[in-house]
């Protein structure tokens, strides 16, 4: 699914000179794998996903999505893969506020070709267990019921990659393990998860877990013990009892 050939990255900063972000990188992800990346403050882990994810180039090598080389791709050709292949999840929800959950998950639709544009925004509210909160705004839910539209909102153009980034960085414990559940839900269907964590805990839930520091990726662990999730409906009933 993801194949990255000795990427690198590199940021000029004012003054002269420039911060070396990403360092010949190489990274095979297999479709239906669930990775999570690690790494301190700076390490790079966030260039790597915004590299992934499309929302930047790196400077050197080569990266095929889906088997399909877009290194090299325009930005209107870039975008249009990001519609279609991936679907973004971030820390900060990154809702409006003033639209309900229901026109939240609808936004990715708007670019996207074909109708039903209502309808597949209701499913993936289903998705993630929150047909009945669809006419509600940001400001009426809570954290982790905003992080499920969010999730909702990533899944509506039936991506085949999930990018997360830090998605329980502002949630309890609890709101933690329902998003967790999600995501393990939505691998165990085949999606490709990968998500960014700082989170020891968090990363565990992954099948393999990725190290990268100083720009460098320094280990790739595959594991054969991943942290015990409750499914998805057992984490919602939880919720609705807390």
């Amino acid at each position: 699914m993801i194949e990255l050939a000795n990427s690198s990255r590199k940021y000029s900063k004012s003054g002269g000179g420039g911060v070396q972000a990403l360092r010949s990188a190489n990274l095979s992800i297999a479709p239906g794998e669930f990775v999570a990346i690690m790494g301190p403050s700076g390490s790079g882990k966030s260039t790597l996903m915004n590299i992934l994810g499309l929302l930047d180039r790196a400077d050197t090598g080569t990266y095929r999505l889906a088997g399909r080389e877009v290194g090299q791709l325009s930005v209107d050709e870039l975008a249009e893969v990001r519609n279609q292949c991936i679907g973004f999840v971030f820390q900060s929800f990154h809702l409006l506020p003033r639209t309900t959950a229901l026109e939240n998950v609808e936004l990715p639709l708007v670019y996207a070709k074909g109708g039903r544009i209502h309808r597949k925004a209701e499913e993936a509210l289903e998705r993630v267990g929150l047909q009945d909160r669809s006419s509600h705004f940001p400001s009426e839910l809570s954290g982790g019921q905003q992080q499920r539209v969010a999730i909702a909102r990533a899944l509506v153009n039936d991506p085949d990659v999930i990018l997360a980034d830090e998605p329980t960085g502002n949630l309890d414990s609890a709101s933690s393990d329902e998003i967790m559940a999600i995501f393990n839900d939505l691998n165990q269907q085949g999606k490709t998860v990968v998500l960014i964590t700082h989170e020891p805990d968090i990363a565990e839930y992954a099948g393999r877990i990725i190290r990268i520091v100083d720009g460098e990726i320094i280990s790739d662990e595959k594991r054969t013990g991943n942290k015990p999730v409750a499914s998805k409906d057992e984490a919602m009933n939880q919720e609705r009892q807390a």
